[in-house]
């Protein structure tokens, strides 16, 4: 392959032989041709894309989508079979989610990007309802400082996959989701410190720390100062990034 030769020459050398190994592998299209058939009618993106968002059963989805049980779950099966969905069973109730994979994850954000370029007016939609939902989360977040609350927990309550609520939390709040909230953590625990008399290991669990030593290295590391210094100290010798010393 590396040195075939082409009938017309047009100047093309670099990378050809590469490029025709590549090509010859014809059951490397194969799959991708028989993932992307999956998608290829417009109901069954619309399922898996909608379980991209949350887990939900036949009866729920059939709801959603006005469709009759039986139909859904016509659209379910190809589905599950080429691995883009899994399901789980309650009792009775089978409920179905988008897999967690890689090649699921993927095919989500080219239908989305796909959708933002041919449809202007869903990227304007979606836009909007990002914003409002990364909203709600930061106050949720703010309100349950005391929690160790997960991205794709909040993936799951917010119907917003993990990869497009990182991107427009930064997007909104100029910073990740960990770092903004790390901030508010910290100065929380700097007014708990000035304004409290609440120990340490009490100050640590309200602001989310399971452990009084793992609270200490983070205010640590954010202040230059351990929480029991930062106490002793009289409020203007307090590090200047306390916003309850200014």
């Amino acid at each position: 392959m590396e040195g075939a030769i082409l009938p017309h020459h047009h100047g093309e050398t670099v990378g050809m032989g590469t490029i025709m190994e590549q090509l010859a592998c014809v059951d490397n299209f194969q799959t991708v041709a028989d993932i992307f058939r999956q998608l290829a009618d417009p109901t069954r993106i619309r399922i898996f894309w909608l379980l991209c968002h949350c887990e939900e059963c036949v009866v729920n989805l059939s709801a959603l989508l006005e469709m009759s049980s039986p139909a859904v779950s016509h659209h379910l099966r190809p589905l599950k079979d080429s691995g883009l969905i899994v399901s789980r069973r309650v009792g009775k109730e089978v409920y179905y989610q988008a897999a967690d994979t890689a090649q699921s994850r993927l095919l989500h954000q080219i239908i989305e990007q796909v959708m933002d370029i041919a449809c202007p007016q869903w990227l304007s939609q979606r836009q909007s309802d990002q914003v409002m939902a990364v909203r709600e989360i930061h106050d949720y977040l703010l309100t349950h400082m005391d929690e160790r609350v997960t991205i794709e927990e909040l993936s799951r309550q917010y119907h917003i996959n993990p990869t497009t609520l990182k991107a427009a939390f930064k997007s909104v709040y100029g910073t990740s989701i960990a770092a903004h909230i790390k901030q508010h953590r910290m100065e929380q625990a700097a007014k708990l410190l000035c304004e409290t008399d609440r120990s340490i290991a009490q100050i640590a669990q309200a602001v989310g720390y399971d452990t009084q030593s793992k609270f200490s290295a983070a205010f640590k590391a954010y202040y230059g100062v351990l929480p029991r210094d930062f106490r002793k100290q009289p409020a203007p010798q307090r590090p200047a990034a306390c916003p309850h010393c200014r």
